[in-house]
């Protein structure tokens, strides 16, 4: 069976920096949701022509069609073949839930859900460091409020599933990955 990865974090956590590490070592694809929507957009595919109609109203994508720009990715060769490390999804349990079932129907698994657990203080710095001009203290720290309002429900279900490990995100990027290998060399 192929490992198959979730990766959860809020902003400045260190999800990006530690899923290049992961692939660089392990043979999953990296899947950002973000370079999926970009994709379905640019090649004009049906669910892109879905999606391009409720961002170009300033509306969040639903679900359904999520979903299945999800599904459609992990139907493809090279994951079926090398498992996959997901980042951006899923956002919200419904979409969790949505890819439990999925998987169960090809006889397949999350094996692990790695959650970057860092503090807001280390969070505020790291990203008032990368951040934009116009990012100030508040609008940080907004933004992490209303990541843990979607990131924190998801952790209390992988934890329930039994496929969370917890990783102290605040050390140096090495040691991060040390516990990182560690979980993923335990994996059958």
């Amino acid at each position: 069976m192929t490992k198959n990865l979730i990766l959860l974090g809020l902003p400045g956590a260190g999800k990006g920096t530690q899923a290049e590490k992961i692939v660089a070592d392990y043979p999953m694809v990296h899947i950002s949701t973000g370079d999926i929507f970009r994709a379905n957009l640019k090649e004009n595919t049906p669910l892109g022509e879905k999606a391009r109609s409720f961002i170009d109203s300033g509306n969040l994508v639903p679900d359904e069609i999520t979903n299945a720009m999800v599904a459609d990715r992990l139907n493809q060769d090279d994951v079926l073949s090398n498992g996959f490390m997901l980042d951006g999804y899923p956002r919200n349990e419904d979409q969790a839930k949505f890819l439990d079932q999925f998987l169960s129907e090809r006889d397949d698994a999350v094996s692990a859900t790695l959650y970057f657990k860092v503090s807001d203080d280390v969070l505020v710095e790291r990203l008032l460091g990368r951040g934009r001009a116009d990012d100030t203290k508040d609008v940080i720290a907004h933004r992490l409020e209303v990541n843990k309002e979607a990131n924190l429900p998801l952790v209390d279900y992988y934890e329930k599933h039994n496929v969370l490990h917890t990783i102290d995100g605040e050390g140096d990027l090495d040691t991060i990955y040390s516990a990182v290998k560690t979980v993923l060399d335990a994996l059958n």
